[in-house]
């Protein structure tokens, strides 16, 4: 097991709940199993898993007992709900061994019946004015995107439904509009808003209250817009989420659940109940961004996913052999995630 440090910048500063960032760091993990080299990510991003030196403890952990024992044994020291991402980082570069040895892409290795090219994708747009809002969406639907994100939250929701009518007024219902508030609403603000953006057809509400208030996501449910839990999913465990009927979509991030793996059996178990899954980065490099794109193409008839995110990143790891067009990514055939090792290059 190897990890080697590195910093990327970005193409722009990404605000969070907590500071804002104008690159991400991380690790790559490589391992070596079944004769072949599985390359893997652990990027922590603050808010939503461990910090950078937790995530750095946990794979030095990890790679002392990979001394001795073997990849169970590597699996059951980095915990989940504390190092995430760390355990992200060696469970992609086991899983993308295994994909190589068996010679099938990663998707394939969760589905040896799935076929798929491409994944939908959404656009996503940030806070601005009406007007500013409406054109980001026009120009994210001239460039193929039929789905569209808008930030909300940080104006009054009387500006938010402004700036959602305003983009409806430029584009006909056949483009999907979503909308993510990222915890921000009060329960009454967030019953206002989903009676107001209704008649808009905005499909769902990303997080409209606060990670803890699952009785109040529940009782938004069935009033005409849906309700995505994002920020719910990592500060608790998904079953407390499920069993409080809180959502309509789950926004699964591979980063902050834990590796591709724990990401594909959680959306089959939302999937089970009802629940649609949508998988998204948590604006990664490359080689994540990738692990996450073989999660969405193992789910059939997926919805639109954050994956396009490239763009973010001034810098990346390694060339992105993936494609946007008219909406949806390329899907790698090759074997494991779709990339060379060798190719993977870091600045330790």
């Amino acid at each position: 097991m190897k990890v080697d440090p590195f910093s990327l910048p970005l193409s722009s500063p990404l605000a969070t709940a907590r500071e804002t960032i104008s690159q991400r760091s991380g690790f790559v993990v490589r391992y070596n199993h079944r004769g072949e080299t599985g390359v893997g990510e652990a990027t922590p991003l603050p808010g939503w898993t461990e910090s950078l030196d937790d995530c750095r403890r946990g794979l030095d952990d990890a790679a002392t007992v990979a001394i001795d024992g073997g990849h169970t044994d590597i699996l059951l020291s980095l915990d989940a709900a504390s190092v995430p991402a760390a355990r992200h980082g060696f469970a992609t570069a086991l899983l993308d061994a295994d994909a190589r040895a068996d010679g099938v892409p990663l998707y394939q290795w969760f589905d040896s019946d799935r076929r798929c090219d491409r994944v939908p994708v959404n656009a996503t747009v940030g806070d601005g004015s009406p007007a500013e809002t409406a054109d980001a969406v026009e120009q994210a639907v001239e460039a193929g995107y039929d789905c569209c994100k808008l930030k909300v939250g940080k104006r009054t929701v009387d500006e938010d439904v402004a700036r959602v009518r305003t983009v409806r007024e430029r584009v006909d219902d056949d483009v999907t509009l979503r909308a993510d508030a990222n915890g921000a609403w009060s329960r009454d603000q967030a019953e206002n808003a989903f009676d107001r953006l209704a008649p808009l057809n905005v499909a769902y509400v990303e997080q409209p209250l606060p990670a803890d208030d699952l009785a109040g996501h529940a009782s938004l449910r069935g009033n005409g817009v849906g309700v995505a839990l994002d920020e719910s999913l990592a500060d608790r465990r998904v079953d407390s989420v499920l069993d409080a009927d809180a959502a309509d979509v789950l926004i699964l991030k591979p980063m902050v659940l834990g590796g591709p793996g724990n990401a594909h059996t959680l959306a089959l178990r939302a999937r089970e109940q009802g629940i649609e899954p949508v998988v998204t980065t948590t604006i990664d490099a490359v080689v994540a961004r990738l692990a996450a794109l073989h999660v969405a193409a193992a789910i059939p008839d997926v919805g639109a996913c954050g994956l396009a995110t490239g763009d973010r990143l001034a810098a990346d790891l390694a060339v992105d052999p993936t494609t946007v067009t008219d909406g949806t990514m390329s899907v790698p055939q090759e074997t494991g995630i779709g990339l060379d090792p060798a190719e993977v290059e870091t600045d330790a």
